[in-house]
């Protein structure tokens, strides 16, 4: 039996047809950077008087499994989050150049298997009935892209010595670059933008009935929230009349490509709050725009999807 090393832990998922139900065959292997999932049941001291000071045994609460997997914006294996995140997308295109339009608002969402391995111990267990509640991606001017996905599954298999994910078909491409990125409004990239951060959310509610395996019964979807904010260096009054007169502007392409392949999101209706300009010495001065989308028009968030990868 070895030690179990980061580096070779292994992440193989795969749609539900059924929710919490596990398929035997189909699993896609994917390439992650961190995880945070696993199944935990915390333990509820006992409170029982008139029996001394040592106490009786705890009882153990419900389980839950909420975590992040921290992905690479790979320009193939994103298309399998995203289609977890707003559901199936509309395919198109040729190949070499295959398009994915995801919309946000359906009102069915899909749910996963996720197995994590360390093959050297080794162990594995699945994460069943994973329902994706929020993705964040972080820009800025340079270093590696990647996203964080949070997750809400229903439980957790007991770890056993061997894989139960079957064939396996490897997602992989190559990765977005920071320094690919932009953010454009009505077609013009911004100027002067430092950094930005996108949120997309499902606002998932749990459905948590009383049960005798502790665990929920599943999610359902909530209210789509889509934010991005926005860090700029001040140098202009643009942005800054758009948030003090109201006027919601479109952001019609938040995105990075790579030779032919992209990825871009859209956000037609976008809202400014009105800043601050604080000054804390000699250097240049920042204004933060924490946006939100509406979807009084249209859906608030559109990701398009061009790859090698023919469908989702």
């Amino acid at each position: 039996m070895g030690y179990g090393m980061g580096i070779n832990t292994v992440m193989y998922a795969i749609p539900e047809v059924t929710y919490g139900v596990t398929p035997a065959t189909g699993f896609n292997k994917l390439s992650y950077i961190s995880h945070t999932l696993g199944e935990e049941s915390p333990l509820i001291e006992d409170d029982q008087l008139g029996l001394g000071r040592e106490g009786h045994d705890p009882t153990y609460d419900v389980k839950t499994n909420d975590g992040d997997i921290v992905v690479p914006l790979d320009m193939e294996a994103i298309g399998f989050w995203l289609r977890g995140l707003l559901g199936a997308p509309v395919n198109g295109g040729t190949a070499g150049a295959y398009s994915h339009v995801f919309e946000s608002g359906k009102s069915v969402l899909p749910s996963h298997s996720i197995e994590i391995g360390h093959p050297d111990v080794p162990a594995f267990s699945v994460h069943y009935g994973a329902v994706v509640n929020q993705m964040r991606i972080g820009m800025a001017r340079s270093g590696l892209l990647n996203a964080t996905v949070s997750l809400i599954a229903k439980g957790e298999t007991a770890t056993v010595n061997a894989s139960v994910a079957g064939g396996l078909v490897l997602v992989s491409g190559d990765r977005f670059a920071q320094a690919s990125g932009v953010i454009k409004r009505d077609g013009v990239a911004l100027g002067n933008v430092v950094s930005a951060d996108i949120t997309i959310s499902n606002g998932l509610d749990k459905i948590e009935t009383i049960s005798p395996d502790g665990r929920i019964s599943g999610v359902i979807p909530g209210i789509v929230q889509a934010q991005i904010n926005i860090r700029t260096r001040f140098n202009s009054l643009d942005l800054l009349a758009a948030a003090t007169d109201g006027t919601p502007v479109e952001l019609d392409e938040i995105g990075w490509s790579k030779g032919p392949h992209s990825l871009k999101f859209s956000m037609p209706r976008v809202f400014l709050p009105k800043v601050k300009r604080p000054v804390d010495g000699p250097r240049g001065v920042m204004q933060d725009f924490n946006c939100q989308a509406s979807g009084r028009v249209a859906p608030k968030v559109t990701a398009t999807l061009t790859n090698n990868t023919e469908f989702y």
